[in-house]
């Protein structure tokens, strides 16, 4: 007679309940990695270049698909702005939103987009990809320097900052009137952020990082002086719900805020 085996557990994903990003960045190598810039720069040359279509985390798809809630919040701001559309990406690695949703946005919008990205993204961005439209910057300040923006995009970028509430408080400095969260992850239950290790599948690329799951009522006292004109599931499927150690625990979201 045979005995089933246990199902064996997915290894990849996100794990632990972490107290400290220090205890985690001697497991991870983070964003620096060489490997995961030269492979997302590849990845998205072939798709400048119009040999694929859509780039996502480094990985090419045959097929685009599209964030429609982040595409009409674009455009929407564009039209509030008088088909003027100045979007600074924080964190936008080597444009790959730019890319993703470039092609639905009207000839009549005066289109221009600022990455903010870590000092080798930066490089890479001005060596490779940036035109007339697409730029790319190490800080926000020099990017609203270089052109004032109408919106400010955080994509799937806040949970991996090492002091992300600090961030939050800091741009408020900036007053921007509109600002498009998208892709950010939350914790289902009503406890404080949860602080993980996520170990992303080899087949996308080898890495461990720190990554955050926020409490969301306290993600949005930031930004108390907003209007939430929309929220939204994230448009990648198995991110409306996120296991945290084999578990259903968390989930992305997005938000799209307009200053009061």
């Amino acid at each position: 007679m045979g005995f089933f085996k246990p199902k064996k557990k997915n290894p990849y994903g996100w794990f632990g309940d972490y107290k400290k990003w220090e205890a985690l960045t001697a497991l991870s190598g983070g964003y620096e990695a060489e490997a995961i810039l030269d492979k997302t720069k590849n990845a998205l040359l072939k798709v400048k270049n119009g040999q694929a279509v859509y780039e996502r985390d480094s990985v090419l798809f045959d097929k685009k698909i599209y964030p429609y809630s982040v595409i009409s919040a674009l455009l929407y701001t564009a039209v509030e702005c008088g088909n003027n559309l100045n979007v600074l990406d924080f964190g936008g690695s080597l444009g790959s939103t730019y890319y993703q949703v470039r092609d639905v946005i009207p000839p009549v919008v005066d289109l221009h987009w600022s990455v903010v990205e870590q000092d080798n993204y930066v490089r890479c961005g001005q060596e490779f990809f940036e035109d007339e439209i697409l730029k790319f910057h190490f800080t926000i300040k020099e990017s609203l320097k270089a052109r004032k923006a109408d919106v400010l995009l955080l994509s799937s970028v806040v949970q991996y900052l090492e002091k992300p509430h600090d961030f939050l408080e800091e741009i408020k400095q900036y007053d921007f009137k509109y600002i498009l969260i998208d892709r950010t992850a939350f914790i289902k239950a009503d406890r404080p952020d949860r602080l993980t290790l996520q170990v992303v599948p080899p087949e996308i690329y080898e890495a461990h990082y720190p990554a955050w799951f926020f409490n969301e009522k306290d993600f949005l006292k930031h930004f108390e002086g907003y209007e939430i004109k929309m929220e939204f599931e994230s448009f990648v499927a198995g991110e409306q719900e996120m296991e945290i150690d084999h578990e259903k625990a968390g989930y992305d979201k997005g938000f799209f805020l307009i200053r009061r």
